[in-house]
């Protein structure tokens, strides 16, 4: 394991109030994103959406890093790349795929050609777990390590695996964080062993009802759990990053805390159950509208920044896609102010980790 090489990722990453833009969603995902929208549920049109996003005019400037799927870090522009590159990003033919994919630049290289570095999703999404209704284990492990031995190769630094909780009557169970800790721990070992800085995603959701208490309380269950888990598999914490939730209420609790009452209720439980040598926390936005996932961040950096012993930074999807993708539509000619869009969401969430968005600079 080459440490010096973990940690200089991590600080490459995190540089000038970078953070993470998640672009990790799989097909299934993406596909109903489109949907919602109307957009065609094809491989050119998620092609398409992705090299809208990597093509962002000065994007390197607020991201560090970019988490692909892996359909993601296969594919192409749609031509040679060029300032008119992502205009063409829809020709395709009738089946829906690319048929100038073979001229086109890898989006790998288009990445790391404007000093982005390269992430990957590896877990292979959630199962049932057995004997535990309601409850879901991350899937993933077998034959990892030749996977991130394939993805080193292409160029990712760094890689994520989530595993998912939900609040409900009697869950989640302790045997559930448990089997989910233990996985945890093992993919972030494999990961260092491979060169690849492991962010760990234990995700406790939103749906429900529930209080910003109770969040508070499971979050501090399982957060306990898997730096336990994670200790005991020798996973070395300056070269990792943590991608938790923010302590909320559930979406559909009666009583929404007040922006400075997430910021507090988070960073208190952080700073109580993770280690100061964990080289940075980068939130998920979760069910979070792109303003508040924002205004939470900044909040936090704003209020207790001389009190974070880690980057407190973001590693966002929704959040930053979203009005870019209801601005595209799937039609080239909003391919500009789709960007436009991307990059004033990103930007913000730089000030965020500085501690100074505010509302204004949504206008």
């Amino acid at each position: 394991m080459d440490l010096q090489k973990l940690t200089k990722t991590v600080q490459e990453l995190f540089d000038n109030g970078k953070g993470i833009l998640a672009m990790d969603e799989s097909t299934q995902n993406c596909n109903k994103r489109f949907a919602k929208l109307g957009i065609k549920e094809t491989e050119e049109s998620r092609r398409a959406w992705r090299e809208l996003i990597i093509t962002t005019p000065n994007l390197a400037e607020c991201i560090g890093g970019l988490i692909l799927y892996d359909e993601t870090i296969r594919q192409k522009t749609a031509l040679a790349h060029n300032a008119s590159s992502a205009r063409n990003a829809l020709r395709s033919d009738a089946d829906g795929h690319n048929d100038a994919g073979g001229d086109g630049v890898p989006f790998i290289k288009v990445i790391t050609d404007v000093g982005i570095i390269l992430g990957i999703k590896v877990d292979e999404g959630l199962k049932d777990m057995d004997g535990h209704p309601n409850e879901k284990v991350t899937k993933g492990l077998d034959g990892l390590a030749g996977r991130l031995k394939e993805y080193y190769d292409m160029g990712a630094r760094f890689a994520k695996w989530r595993a998912a909780f939900t609040i409900g009557s009697n869950i989640p169970t302790q045997d559930c964080i448990n089997e989910n800790a233990k996985i945890l721990a093992e993919y972030a070992l494999v990961c260092q062993e491979a060169g690849i800085v492991p962010i760990v995603e234990p995700e406790v959701l939103m749906d429900g009802s529930h209080t910003i208490e109770k969040c508070q309380q499971v979050t501090k269950e399982v957060l306990q759990t898997v730096f336990k888990e994670l200790t005991v598999k020798g996973v070395v914490f300056e070269g990792m990053i943590l991608k938790p939730n923010m302590v909320v209420p559930g979406l559909a609790c009666p009583a929404q805390n007040s922006v400075d009452e997430v910021a507090d209720a988070t960073v208190k439980l952080l700073i109580e159950v993770v280690p100061a040598n964990v080289a940075g926390v980068a939130f998920l936005s979760g069910g979070q509208s792109s303003e508040l996932a924002s205004a939470h961040l900044s909040a936090m950096n704003a209020n207790y920044k001389k009190r974070l012993p880690w980057p407190v930074t973001f590693s966002y999807s929704r959040a930053i896609q979203y009005p870019a993708l209801e601005i595209w539509q799937g039609n080239d000619k909003n391919i500009v102010a789709a960007q436009k869009s991307l990059y004033h969401r990103a930007k913000l969430n730089q000030a965020a980790c500085r501690g100074e968005y505010n509302i204004e600079m949504e206008k």
